[in-house]
């Protein structure tokens, strides 16, 4: 049993040598609206949605940018000898998620002296990286 283990974790290290990761904790956007923007680039190759985020007009885009150049820093970082990767385009976006994070309450005064509540939301981004696996030529 310990033997079988051993081989999966050694597995499991090798797979996250070619993955990495960014995170971004606590982005005062809602979590609605940063996902329309994640949905434009998972599964997208970087260079690509680089491209995407820079030219849309939505401003979750800007943060989302920078979280995805991060995660390249982080890839090339942990990659420095296959730096012909990123060039050819075979690394993309694998995972992206958007997490809800705190919700700052606040009051706004109401009709009839009530008072009305105002949810200010936000989110967690985690973005994963990957390198597409070459196709097998027969």
């Amino acid at each position: 049993m310990g033997q079988r283990k051993k081989l999966m974790a050694d597995r499991l290290k090798e797979a996250k040598k070619s993955t990495a990761i960014a995170k971004l904790n606590d982005v005062p956007t809602s979590p609605r609206k940063m996902r329309l923007v994640a949905d434009t680039v998972r599964g997208v190759e970087v260079n690509r949605a680089l491209d995407l985020l820079h030219f849309s007009k939505r401003e979750a885009s800007i943060r989302l940018e920078k979280l995805i150049q991060s995660a390249v820093a982080n890839w090339e970082a942990k990659n420095p000898e296959s730096a012909k990767e990123l060039e050819n385009g075979n690394v993309y976006v694998k995972t992206i998620m958007v997490d809800q994070g705190r919700t700052l309450k606040r009051i706004r005064p109401c009709p009839q002296g009530r008072a009305g509540r105002i949810r200010k939301r936000s989110n967690h981004v985690t973005v994963i990286l990957d390198v597409k696996k070459a196709a097998v030529e027969e």
